[in-house]
């Protein structure tokens, strides 16, 4: 039934619709399922290259062990502020991390991005996001390490001199620039090889369209950042809001 838990055949399911190369909507609907029940399914069982039905099956069934066996201290039982809906909380992050995942972060840094940006404060200790997401101190060190390299992080010192994690508004137009601008290294690359292969020729042809496209689009980006980044800092209207 929607809503319940995935049975093991219709794991078998997915994972011969992902063999197919069918879209997780396709999937969901040959199944009776919502999209995002097949998304979250794939993306916390390896991804859509890496899911195995018999492997899914039983780390779902250890998960379900686990709840039922250890005191629940995770984000779905803290005391929420603002009267907010600790159920709803929970399910929307596990929603935000799915499509963090989707665009190709791995599953820690998304759990813990999408920690920071659910915060009020907008930043996190280590500590705090090794007790928030119940995972190591070594796990949280390497996905936070990634998430600085991106510019989706920052670090700052608190009063006690320990490391607090942030995200903040400009961090999004910081992201977006260093995004725009790691194209140039592809730009660069594009024409030398075009250089090497003969300007002329079929290859040269098209790593030059490559480059030229790749160029285009980074400088509409950048300049789209710059005209936008005072949104950042702007409080939404109620016309702004869905």
């Amino acid at each position: 039934m929607p809503g319940g838990r995935l049975t093991q055949q219709e794991r078998q399911q997915i994972a011969l619709g992902l063999a197919d190369n069918l879209p997780y909507a396709e999937i969901a609907r040959n199944l009776g399922r919502p999209t995002s029940t097949v998304t979250r399914e794939v993306m916390r069982n390896g991804g859509p290259t890496s899911y195995r039905a018999e492997v899914a099956h039983r780390a779902t069934e250890r998960r379900a062990h686990r709840r039922r066996t250890a005191p629940s201290q995770g984000p779905e039982s803290a005391p929420q502020p603002h009267g907010r809906d600790a159920q709803a909380v929970a399910a929307y992050e596990e929603t935000f991390t799915n499509v963090l995942m989707a665009s190709g972060v791995s599953r820690i840094p998304a759990r813990v991005l999408t920690s920071l940006f659910t915060s009020d404060a907008g930043s996190l200790t280590a500590s705090e996001l090794t007790r928030r997401l119940q995972v190591s101190p070594a796990s949280i060190s390497k996905a936070i390490t990634f998430l600085e390299s991106q510019s989706l992080v920052r670090r700052e010192r608190d009063e006690g001199r320990r490391d607090r994690y942030v995200v903040d508004s400009e961090l999004f137009y910081q992201a977006t620039i260093a995004s725009a601008r790691a194209n140039d290294e592809v730009v660069r690359t594009a024409r030398e090889g075009a250089a090497v292969l003969g300007h002329d020729t079929p290859a040269a042809i098209r790593l030059e369209n490559v480059a030229r496209f790749l160029d285009h689009i980074s400088e509409s980006i950048m300049r789209a950042a710059e005209q936008a980044r005072e949104v950042l800092h702007s409080k939404p209207t109620p016309s702004d809001r869905p």
